[in-house]
C-alpha cells in the first residue's frame, strides 16, 4: 500500500522560508515522478513542482521558479520542497503526489496523494 506523508508546513512571514517533506513508502519509486501541488481556498489544485525519482530532472510552475527547489533523497525515500522568499499568495494546502514514469502538470493524472500540509504566509 502506497503511503505519502507530508510534513513541514506552518505559519511564516512574507519573505521567510519553509521546507516541506514527503515520506514515501509501500513500493519502489525508482520509476515514479513525484510532484508537489497546492490548493488555496476557493481555487483549483495547481501544480507547483515535480522531480523524476530516477535521474532527478526537475520541473517548476512559473510562479515558483527561482524561489522553490524540489529534491529527493533516495536513501530516505523522501522528497523535499524548499520554499524561499515566500509570499502571501503561496498560502495553501500543499500536497505530495506520485505517478508512474511520465511527467504531468495535471492533478488528475497522479495516482497517489498525501493528506496535505497547511502553509500560511502572513504579510
Amino acid at each position: 500500500q502506497v503511503q505519502l506523508v507530508e510534513s513541514g508546513g506552518g505559519l511564516v512571514q512574507a519573505g521567510g522560508s519553509l521546507r516541506l517533506s514527503c515520506a514515501a513508502s509501500g513500493r519502489t519509486f525508482s520509476s515514479y515522478v513525484m510532484g508537489w501541488f497546492r490548493q488555496a481556498p476557493g481555487k483549483e489544485r495547481e501544480f507547483v513542482a515535480a522531480v523524476r525519482w530516477s535521474g532527478g530532472s526537475t520541473y517548476y510552475a512559473d510562479s515558483v521558479k527561482g524561489r522553490f527547489t524540489i529534491s529527493r533523497d533516495n536513501a530516505k525515500n523522501t522528497v523535499y520542497l524548499q520554499m524561499n522568499s515566500l509570499k502571501p499568495d503561496d498560502t495553501a494546502v500543499y500536497y505530495c503526489a506520485a505517478r508512474r514514469t511520465v511527467i504531468s502538470y495535471y492533478p488528475s493524472e497522479y495516482h497517489y496523494w498525501g493528506q496535505g500540509t497547511q502553509v500560511t504566509v502572513s504579510s
